[in-house]
């Protein structure tokens, strides 16, 4: 038997780390996409996507919508009495600053298209707010708040909340 020299031995073990390291690459670059992109989702029998959340996720998401839809209202409201100062802080309570504290293990389950609409109506209500400081046009603010109603339908028409399956034990 041919003694194997130490080039041979060492070329071995740097085709095997690296073979290692791309292995690892991969399973990062899955869990990834799956954490930033996919989520958790399974078809809804309305055609949409079932992102499927933990009670208490699921309370935290729809609490946030609920606030959405609580700003709406009463930017309408606003709106109606043509209240630029009601319109401003209706919006403040929903715009970026009340976007913070998702836990990650929730995020990794939201799809990716998913985050984009809540974190740009997020975004609306900031631009809403400081347009309507700045300008103080109450129909632009009207015409802002139409245009972010539109990514909440387009939300709600692609996805909805469920919990998850149970076994009837």
């Amino acid at each position: 038997m041919k003694p194997r020299s130490l080039e041979g031995v060492m070329k071995r073990v740097s085709i095997l780390y690296l073979a290692i390291i791309a292995a690892l690459l991969g399973v990062i670059a899955a869990m990834g996409y799956t954490f930033l992109v996919t989520g958790k989702t399974v078809p809804a029998e309305d055609k949409r996507s079932a992102i499927v959340l933990e009670p208490a996720e699921r309370s935290l998401v729809l609490t946030e919508m609920r606030g959405f839809l609580i700003a709406v209202q009463a930017i309408t409201e606003a709106v109606t009495r043509t209240d630029a100062k009601a319109i401003a802080a209706a919006a403040r309570a929903m715009a970026m600053a009340a976007a913070g504290g998702v836990p990650a293990t929730l995020a990794a389950k939201l799809p990716l298209e998913f985050k984009q609409l809540g974190h740009g109506v997020h975004e609306d209500f900031d631009r809403i707010a400081l347009d309507i400081e700045a300008l103080g046009d109450v129909k632009h603010a009207h015409t802002q708040l139409s245009e972010t109603l539109k990514k909440c339908v387009a939300c709600h028409a692609l996805y909805q909340i469920t919990a998850p399956a149970t076994t009837g034990r």
